[in-house]
């Protein structure tokens, strides 16, 4: 187990003790601020998709310390109820691809005849250009590998969304500072035609002002889709700073009439870039910004907030917000639940398990996990987690109401022998019915404590020599 990087210690003190101007993060209001929703690397381009009962989220990774866009690789996410995201690590990187040399940024990811397909600009080596790469795999966390060898269009534009509209026809859409379409054929890695530059006509995209080569508000990062037979083309407008806006047409190639901002100006980054998708019964609206410590322009975090389309299919304004949506669903503590599946994380970061997957790690005394809206029923007896460490005198605490809130247990972990070297421990819990946020507070000396990997719930039958047996 390598150090984490030091920004994240530094993130913690200041999560903890500093307001840092951001209502999201200061020390006060720790349980309530679930936006940004990933708190433990910097995340950026949001790309939602809906597929089999979870939203996986498929985003960009800022760098450390970035001064620029720096990006070498993209990262997915999942949840099955809106606060919850399970960490699926990186799937894909810059070298997935062997024609690219730099920039993972902003893509999309669609699924079509059992496999997904995760369109990507990256730079194109032997010309220097950015060009539009295809990532494919049969896993939605994939392994992604490269679909075709080489980049599927080439322009020197960037930001790729693509849709499937209703007849089956599939669209690839890009561009800054044009915006370009191709057909897509049913392969989803060749097109038909050329590419077709869409007229950016004020009426389209709206005016700008004070930029005679910028006519109109139409900057990149377009996100189309369909919906009740209209189609949208949600796009980060203007620069900078970025606000979003959206377009709508009654075909997918236009023409689009501009219909007004969706998200205005603010968040402490100077570019935005959407995902919008329904859910559960839910419309969900996904953006980036910069309130994590440390956060800025070029070190974003993706968030979301809930929204309802007005009568007539338009969009209204949202604001960025600290607290995130409501729980689209509750979570069950009695099935196996992976640590990485985090609400809110204190001072955590994850790392590749030896068992498969992701875990938790570089714990620190005082670090926690958050889990929002867990189901406990009529009530849990036990708790189960499967841990690693090389010292001794560790603990994972079960805590209610807030990460110092009332003690409901408290399990002793051993050293183990090593990071990767995993055992379970189990010990009873009270006080836990109804549906509560649930807190995993560790503590324990100086130093790195402890990995987890998974945690579960139980209801007693009877305590056994080797632990606690569940049903």
């Amino acid at each position: 187990m390598t150090p984490p990087p030091a920004r994240f210690r530094a993130r913690v003190a200041a999560l903890l003790a500093l307001a840092l101007g951001v209502a999201a993060i200061t020390a006060a209001t720790p349980a309530k601020a679930d936006n940004p929703i990933v708190q433990h690397v910097y995340t950026a381009d949001p790309a939602p998709l809906v597929h089999n009962g979870r939203v996986y989220l498929y985003t960009g990774h800022d760098e450390d310390g970035s001064t620029y866009f720096t990006m070498k690789d993209w990262r997915v996410w999942s949840s099955a109820d809106m606060v919850n995201w399970t960490d699926h690590g990186s799937p894909m990187s810059v070298g997935t691809f062997s024609w690219a040399s730099k920039d993972a940024w902003a893509g999309q990811a669609v699924e079509r005849n059992g496999k997904f397909y995760w369109y990507v600009p990256v730079v194109n080596r032997s010309t220097g250009r950015m060009a539009i790469g295809v990532g494919v795999a049969d896993s939605p966390t994939g392994p992604f590998r490269d679909a075709i060898g080489r980049p599927l269009v080439e322009n020197g534009e960037i930001d790729p969304t693509v849709m499937v509209d209703g007849s089956g026809q599939a669209y690839l859409y890009w561009g800054n500072p044009n915006l370009w379409y191709v057909r897509l054929n049913s392969d989803m890695v060749s097109y038909s035609g050329s590419a077709t530059k869409i007229p950016l006509t004020t009426s389209g995209f709206g005016t700008r002002t004070g930029d005679a080569n910028r006519p109109t508000l139409y900057e990149e990062g377009p996100w189309v889709y369909q919906r009740n037979g209209l189609y949208y083309n949600v796009f980060a407008a203007k620069c900078c700073s970025e606000f979003i806006a959206y377009s709508t047409a009654t075909s997918p190639t236009g023409p689009w009439t501009y219909r007004g901002t969706v998200m205005p100006t603010q968040g402490g980054s100077f570019t935005n870039h959407a995902g919008v998708v329904d859910f559960k019964g839910g419309s969900y609206f996904f953006y980036h910004n910069g309130a994590l410590p440390g956060g800025g322009g070029y070190t974003r975090s993706v968030a979301v907030e809930k929204f309802s389309y007005n009568s007539d299919g338009t969009i209204p304004t949202i604001t960025m917000s600290t607290g995130g949506p409501p729980a689209a669903d509750t979570l069950n503590p009695y099935t196996r639940q992976e640590a990485e599946t985090i609400a809110w994380g204190s001072g955590i970061e994850t790392e590749v398990s030896s068992e498969g997957g992701m875990n938790v790690g570089y714990i620190d005394n005082g670090d926690y996990l958050k889990v929002k809206n867990v189901a406990f029923g009529s009530g849990a007896t036990t708790f189960s987690a499967r841990v690693a460490s090389t010292v001794s005198g560790a603990a994972v605490e079960v805590r209610t109401g807030s990460p110092t809130g009332t003690v409901a247990g408290r399990c002793t972990v051993p050293n183990t022998g090593g990071w990767q070297t995993w055992t379970t421990v189990s010990c009873g819990v009270s006080g836990l019915s109804g549906t509560r946020d649930l807190y995993l507070r560790f503590t324990g000396g100086s130093g790195y404590l402890l990995n987890v990997n998974w945690w579960q719930f139980g209801t007693a039958t009877r305590k056994a020599d080797h632990g606690w047996e569940t049903r």
